[in-house]
Parts: C-alpha cells; structure tokens; sequence
C-alpha cells in the first residue's frame, strides 16, 4: 500500500451539498460506508438552501415540486431516502397552480392533464382536438421516460425500443416543431409552452422529450415544501448524519488530488486552507467545467474530454428579487400558484430579448417568474408581512467584469444592482401595482451571487445547457474517464430539485454497483404530509398553534419590522 492510501479516511468524500450530493450521501451511508460532504457556503443544501433577511425565509432554487403524490416518482424518491416523515409540503391551487400573463391574456393552468384538457378546450374550442392529442402525447413520453432506469435484465432491456417507441420517435423534435403540429394558436401554444422556464431554453431550441419530462412532473401540480427548501436539506442532513455521514460546511475544495500516469486515479481532496484528505471515491456535485478544469485541471483530463469541455454550453443565468412586503397581496390578486408573465406569445423571440448583453434598456424585463412564498407555505406567514420571489433569466455578459471582485463589491457594481433592482421592481409593478411603495426590504440576488454561493459556471441555475445534444445519451455520465471519480448533480442526469435527487441515487448506484431501485426501495413506514395552501380547514391542531404564535409574536413587537 503506498503511502496516500495510508492516509484513506473515507471511503467516498462527496464535494457540494446540493440535492444530488444529500441523496448520494444518504444512499452510501446507509449501505455502511464512510462518508464525508464538504460545502463552501456556511449552510449545506446548494441550490436548495434557505436564508433569512431580517426573520424572513427566502430560498433561491425551490419554487415548487412535483409527483408528491403515493406512487408518484418524487413522493418514491423521498420514501426511499428516508426523510418523507420528516418533510411535509403544501398543494399549491390546484385549479391554478400555474397563472399564464401573456400580454393582456390571463391564462390558468390546473393541476392533472384532465383538467388541463378541459379548462383550455373550453377558452379554445377550435383547438380541442389537438389539445386532447399533444397532452397524450406528452403523457406517454413522460411515462417512457421514468420507465428506463426501471428496466432490469437482459431481455428486457431488448424490448425497450418498443416500450419508449413515442420517445425514440420524437427525441430528435424540437418542442416547437411538434407542438405546432397539434396547436394553431400561437397563444395557446405560449401557455402549454410556459414551463420553458423550468428548463431555460426557447422552443425551437428546447428537445421536446425533455419539456414533456417537465411538463409530467408538473402533471398532478406543484407543491411547496413547509419552511422552504432548507427543510429539504434539514431532512437530508438529518438522515445522512443518522447513518454516521459527516458533513463540513464553509470547507471550500480547491483541488481533487490524483495519482497514476495516463490512466489517472482520484484519491482525495485539497481544501483552501491547504489540507488534504484521502478517500476510495470522489463525487463531484459541481458542474462539469468546475469538476474538470478547475478542480482536476485540464493537463490531468484527456484531449477528447478537454474538447467536449470547450463545446460545453451551460444554461442561463438569472437575476432574483427578494422582497418583504407590507401589502395584501391576496387582495391585489396573488394566490399560492405561481405567475409567469411575458410580454408577448412568440417565446423565441422572448427569450432572445431576455439574453440582450444591455439588460438596462428598456424599463421593463420582457419576462419574469412571480412566487409569493407566504402564501405557498402559510405557516410562514405571521399575519402582516409577505415576502416575494420574482425571476428574470438574463445574460451573463454584463457581469463579466465583475467577476473576480471578491466580497469587497466596486460602488460601479453596487450602482449596477441598484438600477437593476429597480427595473426589477417596475416590471413585478404590472402584476403589483403599487408594490414600490410597500417594499420593507429587498435583496438582488445576481449572476456574481450564483457564482459565490453556488460556485457554478458563469452564474448558471440548471446545469449545463438542457439542449438536444446535452441531454440524455449526450449528458454527461456520473462515472467519470478518471477512476474513482464521479459526477452528480443537474448536469448529469436531469436537473431541478427532484432531478438532482436521483442522480444523486443514480451515482451511489454506480458506485455499489446495483441499481436506483435498490436504493430507493418502498418504505410503507414512510409517509408524506401534504396540505393544502389554499385551505386551512384541514390543517392540524399544531400548525395552527404555529400560526398564531408567528402572529400574536408580531403584534407584541416581538420579531418582524417596527410598524411603517
């Protein structure tokens, strides 16, 4: 044994604590191995963290959830893992989870293909037919999806061309070649289009596969976790650390330390301070850019690897508004379902105005995600103070020289984000008007804040970029060309918070050398609470104790602002 295995500590040290790393660290623990995560930001949970500004939650990468219902892939997910008694979410409306702002058109969006059916059949009458057609359509591609990694033995995976025929058939379509053989109407192609946003690309350049995907997890609505998506994390820690994991946080890896000639074997980490630490495996929850060229670096990576790299395109960053608000958003029209707002229905076009490299022309953003996260989860909400999550994606450009300033930001930043706050608030003005006025605190969170906190490429919030040739047989595989190292995380197997969850799964499997469902198994004595965010009849005895507290807390002055 030579002398670095000497040092083995672990058996697999996991970089970042998202929800890919979380799953990865549960599966390997429980199994029996000894595992250590290491997280730069003084709170585990990446994308999936929770702050607080002045008492009030907000969560950058959460926004809702789907498939939480019993049998359903998400609600299997967290059973398996281990955490659903410990988590419990709220319905968001069902009859409008999704609230389309098209121009002057107000569309809804319900929970459940069914009621999708219906409600746009009756607002389109002409286009009923292709309604019916395109929703079944995306139902039985989505279904093929969650069929692969279910598919065991040698025979069965030679009948899988027959099972997946739809998505085989249509994987080479683009989203806006195949919804315009079933819809007319620009604008109702717009609306069954909206969840671009889940992914980040246009429809001519989205796979249409991987929008059906998005639309299936979303096809029995959203949900929100209670307390936001640091409960998420809370549970995943909780477990991972109930199964003898460690975890470390404000531990920043610099590099990935390696041994061997050509053929290159990872051994352990190196921290900032200097440190290393040994272990079997490592697991990479950075994307592939920060994995390979900035932890591995490119001498230590194949020609053929380094090319790939350099094609590589990472998905769009995004500018996120964080405000607290003394306002009665329920009487200006807001409710737990989320609003998406575009200026017009050709969202090509949008998005292309959304990547302008100067994001300060124009007063308004030409779209943008709207959240009131105190109405999504109500037991957050202490009687008088909403906060609110508003989205643009934008390009990365601009923020470019801006990059390597540190915590010590430039007052030519500072003024920057100030403007783009502003624009920022003039747009969330068409949905609430007036809001300017009733603002008590704002953040900005921008591409530099992604960089910082999530330490991802150029700012961005999915991972690579989701296009056809990143996706699926093109992404990038959890076992890497370097022995030992491993990949998991939204660039690999799919993104968004359940996404992440599995390849976290799909990783450890690899590793154990068995397959998702073993370790993800059924757990009857697992259950996940769900209530409804739009009705408190149901609500226990408890959770309306909490609410009353969180309020009778503020009227005594004790906690939240000081009365305006």
């Amino acid at each position: 044994m030579n002398k670095e295995n000497q040092k083995i500590i672990y058996d697999t040290i996991i970089i970042g604590s998202g929800a890919g790393g979380l799953a990865a660290g549960i599966c390997l623990a429980r199994a029996g191995q000894t595992v250590l995560i290491l997280e730069q930001h003084d709170v585990p949970g990446g994308w999936c963290h929770s702050f607080y500004l002045k008492g009030y939650r907000f969560t950058p990468g959460v926004h809702y959830i789907g498939l939480l219902q019993d049998g359903e892939s998400t609600n299997d997910l967290y059973k398996g893992l281990g955490i659903a008694n410990d988590i419990a979410f709220f319905r968001m409306n069902p009859k409008a989870y999704e609230h389309c702002w098209i121009g002057d058109k107000r569309i809804d969006m319900p929970a459940g293909y069914d009621n999708i059916n219906k409600i746009l059949g009756d607002q389109f009458p002409e286009e009923k037919k292709g309604i019916a057609s395109y929703l079944k359509l995306a139902s039985d591609v989505h279904h093929e999806l969650q069929l692969i990694p279910k598919v065991k033995g040698f025979w069965a995976h030679l009948t899988i061309p027959f099972r997946t025929k739809n998505m085989g058939k249509y994987s080479i379509f683009s989203l806006h070649k195949v919804i315009k053989k079933h819809i007319k109407n620009t604008l109702l192609q717009a609306v069954l289009n909206i969840q671009i946003g889940d992914h980040g690309l246009p429809p001519s350049r989205t796979s249409f596969p991987l929008h059906a995907a998005v639309m299936g997890h979303y096809s029995s609505g959203g949900f929100y976790p209670m307390g936001g998506g640091g409960a998420l994390v809370k549970a995943m820690t909780r477990a991972f650390k109930k199964h003898g994991g460690k975890i470390k946080t404000s531990e920043k890896v610099t590099k990935i330390l390696l041994e061997g000639g050509r053929k290159k074997r990872a051994i352990g980490i190196e921290l900032q301070n200097g440190e290393q630490i040994f272990s079997k495996q490592i697991i990479s929850n950075a994307d592939p850019g920060k994995t390979f060229l900035d932890l591995v670096g490119k001498s230590n990576i194949s020609s053929k690897l380094s090319k790939r790299l350099a094609k590589t395109k990472y998905s769009c960053t995004s500018l996120m508004l964080f405000l607290t608000v003394d306002m009665d958003v329920k009487k200006a029209g807001l409710d737990s379902g989320n609003i998406w707002m575009m200026q017009h229905e050709d969202l090509d076009t949008l998005f292309k105005e959304t990547q302008k490299t100067d994001i300060l022309e124009g007063k308004e953003f030409p779209g943008m995600f709207i959240s009131c996260t105190t109405l999504k989860d109500p037991i957050s909400y202490d009687g008088k103070y909403h906060t609110i999550e508003a989205i643009t994606y934008i390009n990365y450009e601009p923020f470019r020289k801006f990059k390597n300033e540190g915590e010590l930001k430039s007052e030519a930043y500072l003024q920057f984000k100030e403007r783009l706050t502003d624009k920022m608030i003039t747009t969330l003005e068409k949905v609430l008007p007036g809001v300017r006025d009733k603002i008590v605190q704002k953040e900005l969170g921008t591409p530099i804040t992604n960089e910082y906190y999530i330490n991802s490429t150029n700012g961005c919030v999915y991972g690579t970029e989701k296009s056809m040739w990143q996706i699926g047989p093109f992404a990038y595989k959890s076992k890497s060309e370097i022995e030992n190292l491993y990949l998991c995380g939204a660039s690999v197997l799919s993104h968004g918070v359940a996404g992440a969850g599995f390849s976290g799964v799909e990783t450890a499997a690899k590793i154990l050398n068995c397959t998702q469902d073993d370790l993800i198994k059924p757990d009857p004595d697992q259950h996940i609470r769900i209530y409804e965010a739009e009705d408190d009849t149901e609500y226990p005895e408890w959770m309306k104790k909490k609410i009353q507290v969180k309020k009778d807390r503020l009227a005594a002055g004790v906690g939240g602002f000081p009365e305006l």
